[in-house]
């Protein structure tokens, strides 16, 4: 397992390097000059020279990548272009647990949502509740995140007036004015995120149940739901624990519609913004710690699976 653990470290480092590179290499194509969107148009072209000299712009974009990177290491992702000029690393460090908490709360709700669903599914194979199971994982995922979240917020929030709407209270201010802020947002998250767990770990529920061993333990006279869960759960959790730290990786970047609807000061919306006002520094170093975050779940997800089936640590030794 620690041999495993330091091989996935090193490939975290050889991704972080490739990410933030292309990321680099691309925010440096972005149309403009950020000499200009500082300054403002109008001063004398010796100005924007003196800036872009600054900057470090008018160097080698291998040069200026190597320096990024020299700072990154030692966590100065630099400073933002658009005023105020604020550290990157203190926009994202504020902006980060916003989206890490939706990710968290909306897949902690998707899982225990999708898990007794696809039990109950699995359980009654080709019967009513599972096709009724199935219609409804469908339709669910036939309906955009931004049309559900309008459809919550003109009922529970406009309509009934049960949540708030356009604010943010972050958990070390208060627990439970944070989790009344957070949980309408988390389950337009969770909606969809519980339809595909639902239609995937149902799935291998299905073939699991085949199994010799499970057979083995209903004709012991075992009862079904004891069978599910004791038996078939464990083994039948492989592609669910996959899921589940893809999208763990990729909500925490991917937020935007619902932090736009909700008005929530998360990653998404920083570095849409950072993108659409040529803030290239606000996008590398958003981008770089978003890659981290995803490539460090994963990783722990897969050591994640030797403690579900100790065959798989002599099978990746």
């Amino acid at each position: 397992m620690t041999r495993k653990l330091l091989l996935r470290l090193g490939e975290l480092v050889v991704v972080l390097a490739l990410v933030s590179f292309g990321v680099f290499l691309l925010v440096s194509l972005i149309p403009g000059d950020p000499a200009v969107a500082i300054l403002g148009e109008g001063h004398p072209p010796e100005d924007y020279a003196a800036l872009r000299t600054e900057l470090g712009l008018d160097q080698p974009i291998l040069s200026r990548y190597l320096d990024w990177l020299g700072g990154a290491l030692t966590g100065d992702l630099g400073h933002s272009i658009v005023p105020p000029r604020s550290a990157v690393i203190d926009r994202v460090l504020a902006a980060l647990p916003v989206s890490a908490e939706l990710a968290i709360l909306g897949l902690l709700l998707a899982m225990a949502l999708a898990i007794p669903l696809a039990m109950w599914s699995a359980a009654r194979e080709g019967g009513l509740v599972d096709r009724a199971i199935g219609a409804s994982t469908f339709a669910v995922l036939s309906v955009p995140s931004f049309l559900s979240g309008l459809l919550l917020i003109m009922v529970l929030v406009n309509g009934l007036g049960w949540f708030p709407r356009g604010q943010w209270v972050r958990i070390s201010e208060s627990i439970t004015g944070n989790l009344h802020h957070a949980l309408l947002p988390a389950v337009v998250i969770a909606l969809s995120e519980a339809a595909v767990f639902t239609r995937i770990l149902r799935g291998d529920l299905v073939v699991t149940l085949r199994e010799d061993f499970v057979l083995a333990a209903r004709a012991r006279g075992m009862p079904r739901w004891r069978v599910l869960v004791g038996d078939a759960l464990r083994p039948s959790s492989f592609s669910l624990l996959t899921l589940l730290g893809l999208s763990f990786g990729s909500l925490i970047g991917s937020t935007v519609i619902v932090e736009n609807l909700f008005a929530l000061p998360g990653m998404g919306s920083l570095v849409v913004n950072a993108a659409n006002q040529g803030d290239f520094p606000m996008v590398q170093g958003a981008t770089l710690l978003i890659a981290a975050a995803y490539v460090l779940v994963n990783i722990g997800i897969d050591l994640a699976y030797g403690f579900l089936d100790p065959r798989t640590r002599r099978v990746h030794a």
